[in-house]
């Protein structure tokens, strides 16, 4: 049986306090839900918009632009697909423990890190040189 963890609202993780503790747990856990919640509701949004947009315009030029239009909120969905695919692997990573610890090194990830991207799965140092190497490949 899982026990009920409160948090105060002026929560925040601290470097001061052990290392993904059970409040630091579920503050991420809360923050995350709640990032997707927010994803969700707007892409419903969206649908319905998309929905009642789908009528017939006669004008060629109003027609290529709501064209244009619903491009590009397809590809903003995608995005936002993705990103809630990186929210639902975070989720499972506090469920397993390995929430907030690099996938490279196994170090803990920042506390300010994870609360900018509670997404991120390496540490600061981890991500600047996968991203030089990143670099040095895509320049060849």
């Amino acid at each position: 049986m899982k026990s009920e963890i409160v948090l105060e609202a002026e929560y925040f993780p601290s470097e001061d306090e052990p290392f993904m503790n059970p409040r630091q747990r579920e503050y991420f856990r809360r923050k995350l839900t709640e990032w997707k919640e927010s994803i969700l509701a707007e892409s419903r949004s969206t649908l319905e918009g998309l929905q009642e947009s789908g009528q017939s315009v006669p004008d060629l030029a109003d027609r290529a632009s709501a064209e244009t239009d619903r491009s590009l909120e397809l590809r903003t969905r995608d995005r936002q697909r993705k990103l809630i695919s990186k929210i639902d692997a975070a989720l499972r990573r506090i469920e397993d423990g390995s929430y907030g610890y690099c996938n490279v090194t196994g170090d803990p990830i920042s506390l300010k890190r994870l609360d900018a991207r509670p997404i991120a799965t390496l540490s600061l140092a981890a991500q600047e040189m996968h991203e030089r190497r990143e670099k040095v490949y895509r320049d060849d």
